[in-house]
C-alpha cells in the first residue's frame, strides 16, 4: 500500500472502557480486540542461519528495491541486552530483524489472539526463550498500515506448560498452532468488498492473493471516501478497526479473490449504500501527518 500512501499519517484514539473513538476519524466507535502482535520462541543457530540465507538471497534479486524485499541484520542498531559488549559485533551481524513472522512465531499480528488464547509454539533451544510484546488495543486483519493497529502499553498474565516431544507428535516442527480466545466483539452485519489479482495499471497477476487483498482494501477506501472521509482517514480506520480479511478463492485461474469485511455497527450512521446518496460526515480535524508540529 506504500505506493498509494507514501506519506506518514496518524490518528489519536481515545479509550472509554473497551471502546475507541478518534477526533481524527469522526462518527466511528468500536470495541477493541486487545492482543499481542509478537509471540515467539528463540531460533536455534541453524535456523537463524537459514533465515539469513534465504532472506539474503531474496534481497539479492533486487537489492535497490524500495521498500526493500527484506531487512538484513543491522549490527549498529541491534538491541542485545546483557550480552557482553565484546560479542555485539559478531552477534549483531547475524541477528535477525524481528519485523517479519517466521517459523518460531514472531511478529504475526494475528488480531484474534486475544484474552483466553492458547498457543502451541515449537521449541528450538533449551529454555525456549519465549518472548511477547507489541500489544495492540485493536487492529484490522493484515494491519494494513504497518503501524495501523492501535499500539498500547500493558502487561500479560501467562501460564506455560511443556509438551515433551510435541513438535514431532503434532507436526509443529516449524509452525505454531493457535486456539484463539472467545473475546471477539460480536457483529451481525457487514459490508464486504472483493478484490482480484489485477494491478491498478491493469496487469494480470497469477493467483496473487496479496494483490487481491490490497485491491479489496482500496475498494473499501474508495467507498468510504464517498461519505466524506479522506482516503487517508479511511486507510487509518481499516488498519485500526476489527475488520475481517478473507482469502475467498484461489482456484479460479488467473485471479485470486480476497475480501475485506467491515462491520456496519462501528459507524454512527447507516454506511450501507442508500438510495438517497451517501451520508456526509463532518470531517472535523482530519488525519494530521505525523510531522505536524502539534504532535511533536
Amino acid at each position: 500500500m506504500v505506493d498509494q500512501f507514501p506519506d506518514a499519517y496518524k490518528a489519536v484514539w481515545d479509550f472509554q472502557g473497551p471502546w475507541a473513538t478518534s477526533r481524527h476519524i469522526p462518527e466511528v466507535r468500536f470495541e477493541g480486540l486487545t492482543h499481542p502482535g509478537i509471540m515467539a520462541t528463540a531460533p536455534s543457530a541453524e535456523m537463524l542461519a537459514k533465515w539469513n540465507k534465504r532472506e539474503g538471497d531474496l534481497i539479492a534479486t533486487n537489492p535497490d528495491r524500495m521498500p526493500p524485499l527484506a531487512l538484513p541484520p543491522e549490527p549498529e542498531e541491534a538491541v542485545l541486552g546483557s550480552l557482553p559488549r565484546s560479542e555485539w559485533d559478531r552477534v549483531g551481524a547475524e541477528a535477525a530483524r524481528t519485523a517479519p513472522p517466521r517459523e518460531n512465531g514472531g511478529n504475526q499480528d494475528i488480531k484474534n489472539l486475544t484474552k483466553g488464547t492458547r498457543a502451541f509454539y515449537p521449541v528450538f533451544v533449551d529454555g525456549a526463550n519465549f518472548s511477547i510484546g507489541d500489544l495492540h488495543f485493536s487492529q484490522g486483519d493484515g494491519e494494513i498500515t504497518f503501524c495501523g493497529g492501535i499500539e498500547m502499553g500493558g502487561f500479560m498474565d501467562l501460564h506455560v506448560d511443556l509438551i515433551k516431544g510435541g513438535m514431532e507428535t503434532y507436526g509443529v516442527a516449524e509452525n505454531a498452532i493457535f486456539m484463539p480466545g472467545r473475546q471477539d466483539p460480536q457483529f451481525s452485519e457487514w459490508l464486504s468488498f472483493p478484490g482480484t489479482s489485477v494491478t491498478l495499471d491493469g496487469e494480470q497477476r497469477y493467483l496473487d492473493s496479496h494483490l487481491s487483498y490490497q485491491r479489496a482494501i482500496l475498494h473499501a477506501i474508495e467507498y468510504l471516501s464517498k461519505f466524506g472521509y479522506s482516503k487517508e482517514q479511511a486507510y487509518l480506520l481499516l488498519g485500526a478497526a476489527p475488520i475481517e480479511g478473507r482469502l475467498s478463492s484461489v482456484v479460479d485461474i488467473p485471479n485470486a479473490c480476497s475480501t475485506v469485511y467491515i462491520p456496519t455497527a462501528i459507524f454512527d450512521f447507516d454506511v450501507r449504500p442508500p438510495q438517497g446518496g451517501p451520508h456526509q460526515i463532518d470531517p472535523g480535524i482530519g488525519a494530521p501527518k505525523a510531522k505536524d508540529p502539534v504532535y511533536g
